[in-house]
């Protein structure tokens, strides 16, 4: 960030700024008036978005100064340095910044990085140097990945595509700070992602589902639609993190790509209370899977449960049979906090038994659903309004008596 400053030895106001490395200071021919500071203000922050884009030419705001022989000098030796091969390869260095940062990353982070970096961004910048790479040639990238072939859909999601791009943006800043050079992804901001609606089930819709699922998952959907668990944290559920005594769950582990690991944040490590259908579920089920002193539920041989055998041979099936709008199975965390804000339970204490820092999510994503029972539709103005047209009438007709 420059600034405008005056020089000691006269009093005269000077552009303070960093440029490709090199802290350059220019002098004007102005005092030091509050009106003059504001006019080179204006030229500083021109001057800093013109860097910021790449566009900025010395010479054409200061022709006469020194360091415009310097800074062309440092630019061509930087080309020079990029033809002579003096960049690594964009495959090398992703390899490392990896390799630097798995200590600091969850594993199922680690695993979604390495499935990116290999099916997208090395397969298509593999093997060119990074400081050559373009703002073109990313941007070209980028739209090719709006084109991808993804089982019966064309084109990556939105999301999906600015997920793809956040490593490749990380890697080459990094790259142009080690290497010297401008990242090329100055400039190009993130897609926009249109908002998702949840989509839970109803109150009657839940207990359909509950009373036709098959009878050895009964207890299972019954937890997770009256728990708000996700997949991961009650497909990794153990026994040794249910206190029937304290009618409470703890939620510390969760299952990620078939194995296990910890709780997704730090506030998804939380207590959740049992209701008691929950307490009356994780009891029957005790006498099904304690024997096996691990996993709450699991399959025969006492392994967690895979949720896409779940879903595919459970889930699913048993909506189509019902009737039931066709969604995912996440849909039974969604469907709890409905359920919890229409019977007017605390939403701070809502927010703790989901996870969630504050209330704002509930307030902005699932309120809409009960809008009569949290009275956030409305209703108690229309009442406060209809209150004051009756006394006023009231006064009225007191008035002609």
């Amino acid at each position: 960030m420059g600034s405008i400053r005056a020089r000691k030895e006269n009093g005269l106001l000077m552009f303070d700024f960093r440029y490709q490395g090199v802290r350059c200071r220019e002098q004007s021919a102005l005092p030091d008036t509050a009106d003059n500071r504001r006019k080179m203000e204006k030229v500083l922050k021109l001057i800093e978005a013109e860097i910021t884009l790449g566009t900025f030419n010395y010479s054409k705001y200061f022709p006469n100064s020194p360091l415009v022989k310097q800074l062309d000098e440092n630019q061509k030796k930087i080309k020079q340095e990029n033809i002579s091969g003096k960049t690594p390869l964009f495959k090398d260095f992703a390899n490392d910044w990896y390799d630097e940062n798995t200590i600091r990353w969850k594993r199922s982070y680690r695993i979604t990085q390495r499935l990116t970096l290999d099916c997208y961004l090395i397969a298509e910048f593999g093997k060119r140097e990074v400081s050559c790479i373009t703002k073109a040639e990313i941007l070209k990238f980028r739209a090719s990945l709006a084109k991808v072939q993804n089982g019966t859909k064309t084109g990556l999601s939105a999301d999906r595509i600015n997920h793809i791009m956040t490593p490749l943006r990380m890697i080459l800043a990094e790259a142009a700070d080690r290497h010297n050079f401008s990242t090329p992804f100055v400039g190009i901001k993130q897609l926009r992602v249109p908002k998702t609606d949840v989509d839970p089930l109803s109150f009657e819709e839940v207990n359909t589902f509950i009373s036709n699922v098959r009878p050895d998952y009964r207890n299972y959907y019954i937890v997770r639609f009256y728990t708000g668990l996700r997949t991961g944290e009650i497909d990794g559920l153990k026994w040794k993190y249910v206190n029937f005594e304290r009618k409470e769950i703890y939620v510390r582990e969760t299952i990620v790509f078939g194995e296990e690991d910890t709780a997704k944040t730090v506030e998804s490590s939380r207590t959740v209370q049992m209701s008691q259908p929950v307490y009356e579920a994780l009891r029957e089920q005790l006498a099904v899977t304690g024997h096996y002193d691990k996993y709450v539920f699991c399959n025969r041989a006492g392994d967690p449960l895979y949720y896409h055998n779940v879903n595919n041979r459970v889930w699913y099936p048993t909506l189509k049979r019902l009737g039931i709008k066709r969604r995912r199975a996440y849909q039974t965390r969604h469907t709890t906090a409905t359920l919890w804000l229409a019977s007017g339970e605390n939403p701070e204490w809502i927010a703790r038994q989901m996870g969630h820092t504050t209330t704002r999510m509930l307030f902005t994503t699932y309120s809409r659903f009960v809008p009569n029972l949290t009275r956030r539709d409305g209703s108690a103005f229309e009442r406060l309004l209809l209150n004051q047209q009756n006394q006023q009438e009231s006064e009225v007709s007191n008035d002609h008596r």
